[in-house]
């Protein structure tokens, strides 16, 4: 399955996270933005799972309450601007596929930059519907290495989870994008440290890399990451 949300991208994340501060605050504030739109106007999390899964990551990555606060109310009172969720879909090197999620007003702008990413990359853009029909969205939570761990896992399945997998980490639970809020806080109350919990898109056509292909995937994500549109990015590929 895709790694495209799993331990190795927690490690880039900390480690570039100071410098990135402003940009991360900012992506996060476009996220929210996209999520109160699609609940329907909604600033209200408890009724919306996509806004409380925003929320709650931001919280974690350090974004003041203030920051999320002012972005439900720009979204709500539509003086976030005419910002809109774009899907665009790739090809990376090594027949990876991926799928880059973009918050954008301007959708001109956004197409040529990830269409240049991509081309510098040794990838390329590809029309809708190439790859999207390979990924399914799914919550994920990531939780750390324990003594606790076979616990931990009776719990997940115990409150629902679609699936559980134990990693060298630790254990990755799955479960459908509804029942992510509840089963985090049934494993925070069962021990668990969760590294991180999620609303992704998973590949069911994971390439499998070696150790000297892996670096040229890193390097267009990090690319695409890294663009100031791009608010997530997917992929095939078993980092």
């Amino acid at each position: 399955m895709s790694g495209h949300s799993k331990w190795s991208q927690i490690k880039r994340t900390k480690g570039a996270l100071d410098q990135k501060r402003g940009l991360l605050f900012s992506k996060f504030s476009k996220k929210i933005s996209i999520a109160v739109k699609e609940g329907g106007g909604s600033g209200d999390p408890s009724a919306n799972y996509k806004l409380k899964s925003m929320i709650d990551s931001a919280k974690e990555q350090g974004m003041p309450n203030d920051n999320i606060e002012r972005a439900i109310k720009a979204a709500i009172g539509g003086s976030a601007g005419n910002i809109k969720e774009v899907i665009y879909e790739g090809y990376g090197p090594f027949g990876t596929a991926f799928l880059v999620e973009c918050a954008t007003d301007n959708t001109n702008r956004t197409h040529q930059s990830i269409k240049h990413i991509f081309s510098k990359c040794g990838g390329n853009i590809a029309a809708q519907g190439s790859v999207a029909w390979q990924f399914s969205t799914k919550g994920q939570i990531l939780v750390e290495r324990d003594n606790n761990l076979s616990s931990i896992e009776l719990a997940a399945i115990d409150a629902g989870a679609d699936d559980v997998r134990e990693s060298e980490e630790g254990l990755e639970v799955y479960t459908v994008p509804n029942d992510l809020s509840k089963i985090k806080n049934i494993l925070l109350s069962a021990g668990a440290k969760i590294a991180r919990a999620d609303i992704i898109k998973e590949s069911g056509q994971g390439v499998d890399l070696t150790e000297e292909q892996k670096p040229k995937i890193d390097a267009l994500f990090a690319e695409l990451e890294n663009d100031e549109d791009v608010i997530g990015v997917h992929t095939s590929a078993n980092l």
